[in-house]
């Protein structure tokens, strides 16, 4: 049966889209940019998100772990979340290794 919750979640139609922007090593590190969708919604998300992200920037080992919180955040709120870092990112290993 969670497989079937599994399925449904996957197939919600995203409410919004936003886009997070390295702004570069100085305060503040980053901007939320509303891209689509309802105003209200995406302000809240932005307000969350924003709190997870305000002092770390992209080379902080704590980034990563809240990225991934955002990405969570985003698929449970049906929100797409594109991310601008200002430079390549490094695929993950399993696309690596096939390369």
């Amino acid at each position: 049966m969670s497989q079937v919750i599994a399925e449904d979640e996957e197939q919600v139609e995203p409410i919004g889209q936003v886009r997070i922007v390295y702004l570069g090593p100085v305060e503040p590190h980053w901007d939320l940019q509303s891209i689509w969708g309802d105003e209200e919604a995406i302000e809240a998300f932005k307000e969350r998100i924003i709190a997870r992200l305000v002092l770390l920037p992209p080379h902080d080992p704590q980034f990563r772990r809240n990225r991934e919180r955002v990405n969570r955040d985003g698929e449970r709120e049906a929100i797409l979340v594109e991310w601008d870092l200002g430079f390549p990112e490094e695929p993950p290993a399993t696309e690596a290794a096939e390369a």
